[in-house]
C-alpha cells in the first residue's frame, strides 16, 4: 500500500521515467513493491526487456522539411495525439486511490488510450463513465465461454473500443520476489469485475494443477475463433512472441497482435518483445495494427519500436510509478514528458510524421558497416 501521500503538484526534479520510479519507490511498501516491480523467477526477462532498448542505435537524418510535424496516429478508427497506450495493470488501488479511473483520466487528458484490465479494481462501467478518451478492455478467459462473454458484453455495454484478449498467461508465473516479500492483496482490494475465479475442474489427489486443472480449461485457437464471432468490436491478441502463432491470430479473426512478454511477470527467459517485433509485422503485412510493450521508458524507445514496425506501444510499470508519485497528474505528466520525447527525436531524425519512421532509422548498436 502507500507508505506516503502522494504528490500534489508536480516537483523540478522530475522529469522523466526514471524519476517517476524513484518517488514511486519511496512511497509504496514491500508488498506493493514487490508487486509492481517483481517478475517471473530470476527476472531475467525483466532485465532483457529494458536492455534490447538499449541494443538499438539511432541514425538521423538533416535538413529536411519538418513543418507541421506531429505524432497523431489512426488506431482501429480512432485519432490519437500520440502512439502511447497505457497497459492493463490489475489492482490499482494498490498504489493511488484514484486507480484506474485516474490512468483512464489522464490517457484521454493526453489525447491517448488505455486497456482497462480484467483484474481491474475498480468497476468497468465506473471507469468508461469517468473517461474520455477511448478504453480497450482486457479479457483473461474464464474457463467457459459463457462466462467470458458475459465480461465482453459489459465491455460493448459500457463502450469500450476493442478487446484484448491476453493468451500468454493461462498459468501464474513463479514471482519469486513476491513470495519473499508474503505479498497477499490487502483487505478492500479485489477484481471487483470478476464475480468468481474462473472455472476449474476438480482434482484427484494424483492429478497436475497445472495440466489437469488451469490447462484443462485453458483457451485454444477454436476458442478465439468462436470469441471473435460473438462480438463486433476487434480483438486484438496480447502476449504473441511467435510469427506463427501471429499468422493463426489472424487467421481466426484477430483484429491486431500485442507483441509482448507480460513484462517478464510470467515465464523467465523469454526473448524481449522488441526482438520479436520485426518478424511478427512481416508475417501479419503492413495493414494490421502490431503494438509492442515492455522495457519502454523513453521516447526514444517509442522511435525505434515504430522503426521495427509497431503502430503503437503500451507502458506499464512507468505509469504505475507516476500514478503512485502524483495520480492521475503524474500519468498525465509522464505522458507528456514521454511525448515531449518523441518529437524532439522526430525532429532530430528528419521524421515529419509517424510514417517517416522507418527501419532504415535504427541499426543495432554493434553494427559498424
Amino acid at each position: 500500500m502507500i507508505r506516503q501521500p502522494p504528490l500534489t503538484a508536480i516537483p523540478a526534479d522530475l522529469v522523466s521515467a526514471s524519476d517517476y520510479e524513484r518517488y514511486a519507490l519511496e512511497r509504496l511498501d514491500s508488498h506493493a513493491l514487490a508487486y509492481l516491480q517483481g517478475g517471473a523467477g530470476d527476472e531475467l526477462t525483466c532485465a532483457a526487456n529494458l536492455q534490447a532498448w538499449q541494443e538499438l542505435a539511432i541514425v538521423p537524418r538533416m535538413l529536411r522539411d519538418l513543418r507541421g510535424g506531429h505524432t497523431r496516429c489512426q488506431l482501429l478508427g480512432d485519432e490519437l495525439q500520440h502512439p502511447l497506450l497505457l497497459a492493463p495493470v490489475a489492482y490499482q488501488k494498490l498504489f493511488h486511490p484514484e486507480a484506474e479511473v485516474g490512468s483512464a483520466l489522464a490517457a484521454g487528458v493526453m489525447g491517448g488510450a488505455a486497456v482497462l484490465s480484467c483484474f481491474a479494481s475498480t468497476a468497468l462501467e465506473q471507469v468508461a463513465a469517468a473517461a474520455s478518451g477511448p478504453l480497450w478492455f482486457q479479457l483473461y478467459w474464464q474457463g467457459c465461454g459463457e462466462r467470458t462473454l458475459a465480461l465482453v458484453r459489459r465491455a460493448e455495454q459500457s463502450g469500450y473500443r476493442a478487446l484484448v484478449l491476453t493468451v500468454d498467461a493461462p498459468v501464474s508465473g513463479i514471482r519469486n520476489r513476491e513470495q519473499r516479500a508474503g505479498f497477499q492483496l490487502p483487505a478492500g482490494i479485489e477484481a471487483v469485475n470478476i464475480s468468481s475465479p474462473a472455472l476449474v475442474p476438480e482434482l484427484a489427489a494424483d492429478d497436475s494443477a497445472v495440466f489437469d486443472g488451469l490447462m484443462a480449461v485453458a483457451p485454444q485457437w477454436g476458442d478465439v475463433e468462436w470469441l471473435c464471432r460473438q462480438t463486433t468490436l476487434p480483438v486484438l491478441l496480447k502476449g504473441l512472441l511467435h510469427a506463427d502463432d501471429a499468422r493463426r491470430g489472424m487467421r481466426a479473426g484477430a483484429a491486431g497482435i500485442i507483441v509482448s512478454n507480460h513484462g517478464g511477470r510470467v515465464l523467465d527467459s523469454q526473448w524481449p518483445a522488441l526482438k520479436a517485433l520485426r518478424g511478427i509485422r512481416a508475417a501479419v503485412g503492413a495493414g494490421v495494427p502490431v503494438l509492442v510493450d515492455g522495457g519502454i521508458r523513453r521516447g526514444t524507445d517509442v522511435f525505434k519500436a515504430l522503426a521495427m514496425g509497431a503502430s503503437a506501444v503500451l507502458i506499464g510499470r512507468s505509469y504505475i510509478h507516476a500514478l503512485a508519485a502524483a495520480g492521475a497528474l503524474g500519468v498525465a505528466h509522464l505522458l507528456r514528458s514521454l511525448r515531449e520525447e518523441l518529437e524532439v527525436t522526430m525532429a532530430l531524425c528528419g521524421c515529419r510524421t509517424l510514417d517517416d519512421i522507418t527501419a532504415g532509422a535504427v541499426r543495432r548498436s554493434d553494427d559498424w558497416s
